[in-house]
């Protein structure tokens, strides 16, 4: 047992070392290996970086590209702490389908700080317009970044997010039209919910339904909207009625409510045990949508076990 346990600690160090991860999906087998790297990118009017972890297949691709967006916490605190960890596991399902995943801390969030510069106001008059914007200038900058990397096909390119990720992912679809973007998977997506005040009942509904009105006339790409039932953000009513204001305007969208999951249903993309729910729904998309999505296989040489008798 003791040289067993010595190998695995020196297994986990070269690991570490060697500065690549390999994650388990669904804690059961490995798939390709994966590199994980931090990287600063430059806003488009040089005035500040974006702190960014880019998660991607080894080897030189190309690789389609995702730029994957977190959501807004409900404090202060909760931002400032805001880091890609909390998506890993997720970003690590679509590295091992061909994706090289950036996922980028917005302004005023984590390891990039500086100002909150999304921040819409006060629920009872929320500029959401201009929130947006402020959120999709970070998520762009990321865009634009992730297609000159040299193992990059910028003609594959997808927008995704959680929750507050999700509109920002959607609004920068809708108004900045980027350039090889082929899809948008906006899971939990919304503003203005609150779980502890009010569970499932987001205040400014209709504000937030005004912008969507007019992002249905702008997305040109087709778009996933992902909720579970016990969304503690955004009850199930309110989700559809966005998806529908949405669709209102011509937009190719999906709608799928999941059943209930967990206590909370809010964080089904993000929690490591929600995939089994919301990557069927995924695969079924872009599947219909001629978004290539394949797991990407090991060679045969290298698909060996990592301990004998394995």
């Amino acid at each position: 047992m003791r040289g067993i346990s010595l190998l695995v600690v020196l297994v986990a160090l070269l690991s570490w070392g060697i500065g690549n991860v390999a994650y388990a999906q669904g804690g059961t087998q490995f798939g390709v290996p994966l590199t994980e790297e931090n990287v600063r990118i430059p806003a488009r009017n040089g005035n500040y970086t974006i702190a960014a972890r880019i998660l991607r297949p080894e080897g030189p691709g190309p690789y389609g590209a995702m730029v994957l967006n977190h959501g807004t916490p409900v404090s202060a605190e909760e931002r400032r702490q805001e880091s890609p960890d909390f998506l890993l596991d997720s970003a690590a399902i679509f590295a091992r389908r061909g994706y090289a995943v950036v996922m980028p801390l917005r302004r005023g969030f984590g390891a990039t700080g500086g100002e909150f510069a999304e921040d819409a106001g006060s629920c009872r008059n929320p500029d959401y317009p201009r929130g947006e914007a402020a959120a999709a200038e970070d998520v762009m900058a990321a865009y634009e970044y992730a297609r000159t990397l040299p193992y990059v096909d910028g003609s594959r390119m997808i927008l995704a997010g959680q929750s507050a990720g999700g509109v920002a992912s959607i609004f920068a679809a809708g108004a900045r039209a980027p350039q090889g973007l082929v899809a948008v998977l906006a899971f939990a997506a919304g503003r203005g919910g609150n779980p502890f005040r009010n569970p499932g009942v987001p205040c400014a509904v209709e504000p937030l339904a005004r912008v969507f009105d007019e992002l249905g006339k702008a997305v040109k790409v087709p778009v996933l909207f992902h909720y579970a039932e016990n969304d503690l953000f955004f009850n199930a009513a309110t989700s559809r009625l966005w998806f529908e204001r949405f669709s209102a305007g011509g937009a190719k969208a999906e709608y799928v409510l999941q059943p209930a999951f967990g206590r909370d249903g809010h964080y089904i993309f993000s929690d490591d045990s929600g995939a089994k729910l919301w990557l069927p729904a995924v695969e079924r998309f872009l599947a219909r949508h001629q978004v290539p999505f394949e797991r990407m296989e090991l060679p045969d040489k290298l698909a060996k076990p990592m301990l004998a008798g394995q």
